[in-house]
């Protein structure tokens, strides 16, 4: 069984595949799906949108099942606006991506997941990525930060889905 972590944004999007087995979470691979810079915005959300199917793809076609995507809410700080925006399409062009391979999509808020990881919802960036250095016992902190956001993000809902704590709704 498989999670699927994905920070979104529209130049860089970062995926984490977890793989769970028990209890145990283990990376099973991890990445960054680019768009152009300089294209229109069109054909940045498909390049976002093409490059999530053929991660999923090479799951389905492999036969593992994809319990969940789990996946950054929107959040707006009002000193960059923009960036919720932008964020905001990368996210439709992930949700559609998933919703037309049929995986269940789960959304969770920048303080849920530092909370689920640390107990704190006000948690340092670094602190974050030490829980999950530590959760999938890999010897570094995960590189670049999208890679690394996205691990967090799936490790949250995992630990989620342990406590039984109702899904956050979207």
């Amino acid at each position: 069984m498989f999670i699927i972590g994905i920070d979104p944004g529209l130049n860089t999007t970062g995926y984490a595949v977890l793989a769970c087995h028990g209890r145990q979470l283990v990376l099973h691979e991890a990445g960054v799906i680019r768009s152009t810079k300089g294209c229109s915005l069109a054909s940045r959300v498909t390049e976002i949108g093409r490059g999530l199917r053929e991660v999923l793809a090479d799951y389905q076609s492999a036969g593992h099942e994809l319990r969940a995507i789990a996946i950054e809410q929107v959040f707006s700080h009002t000193s960059f606006p923009k960036t919720a925006i932008l964020m905001a399409h990368a996210r439709g062009a992930i949700l559609y991506a998933a919703s037309e391979a049929n995986i269940p999509i789960v959304h969770y808020m920048p303080r849920q997941i530092k909370s689920l990881l640390t107990g704190s919802g006000k948690a340092s960036k670094e602190q974050v990525q030490r829980a999950v250095q530590l959760e999938l016992k890999l010897p570094s902190i995960l590189e670049p930060n999208d890679v690394a956001d996205a691990a967090a993000i799936a490790v949250c809902h995992a630990f989620a889905s342990r406590l039984n704590q109702p899904l956050p709704k979207p």
